[in-house]
């Protein structure tokens, strides 16, 4: 059993990675960051992943890589906030040819969900597990019964007549000014549409504003049990560095 993995986190301003011990859950060892390239094509953050790769040269096993797009067996589906070079290309064998290690890809907020569901808010949960980012957008993980169901994409259900992201991210929030108080009312109404779709036994809240759920969790009213998240800016890249462990053996 593979107990350390490798996880990278690709993100719009920079590219984190590090080691990450799979008994625990955390990182094992530094965390290093390089600069996203702009435009981020797959050719140049190929380029930017082995330079992160450098710094830790005796790397070994396989990679995992976050990718803010729809993922289908290494090769990416949408581009919607990301370079449009990106769509229906096979991520898992780029990466894995420039680096020269078994690489793959997840999609970012599934990488997230995954690690909240093994090491963080939702362990040892049954049932149905959503796991929502908050930030520009909304992403969404679905868990059952602690495996993934990947590909959900819940911030671009319809809310009241627009993109629900559009609407209820903490991006609304700050474009809008908006108080907690006015912000929890359209997340009420977005979470209950997640339970009228999908009846969850737990919802975790993850993305930057989670270190403020004080602020503004007790104002949602649904029925569901709702938790922030706690592995927060590591869930990335612990969740990247557990899907390819996972997907390695496998193969």
């Amino acid at each position: 059993m593979v107990t350390t993995g490798f996880g990278i986190d690709f993100g719009g301003s920079g590219i984190k990675g590090a080691y990450v011990d799979l008994a625990a859950g955390d990182f094992d060892g530094e965390r290093v960051r390089v600069p996203t390239p702009q435009p981020a094509t797959p050719a140049a953050v190929a380029e930017a992943v082995v330079e992160l790769l450098d710094g830790f040269p005796d790397r070994t096993g396989p990679v995992g890589i976050t990718v803010p797009g729809i993922v289908h067996h290494g090769v990416v589906g949408s581009a919607a906030n990301i370079d449009p070079g990106w769509l229906g290309a096979d991520a898992d064998a780029l990466f894995t040819e420039a680096t020269g290690h078994e690489v793959h890809i997840v999609n970012d907020a599934d990488a997230a969900g995954l690690a909240e569901a093994r090491y963080g808010a939702a362990k040892g949960r049954d049932g149905l597990v959503i796991v929502t980012t908050l930030g520009t957008g909304i992403g969404s993980a679905l868990v059952y019964d602690g495996a993934l169901v990947p590909n959900s994409e819940l911030g671009h259900l319809e809310l009241d007549g627009r993109n629900a992201e559009q609407y209820a991210a903490n991006s609304a929030r700050e474009r809008e000014e908006l108080s907690y108080e006015e912000w929890a009312k359209r997340l009420t109404a977005y979470y209950r549409m997640l339970e009228a779709l999908f009846s969850p036994d737990l919802i975790v809240v993850g993305g930057g504003i989670s270190k403020k759920a004080d602020r503004f969790l007790h104002l949602i009213d649904v029925g569901t049990e709702m938790v922030p998240a706690t592995l927060r800016n590591r869930a990335g890249i612990v969740g990247a560095a557990l899907w390819a462990a996972e997907a390695a053996a496998r193969h």
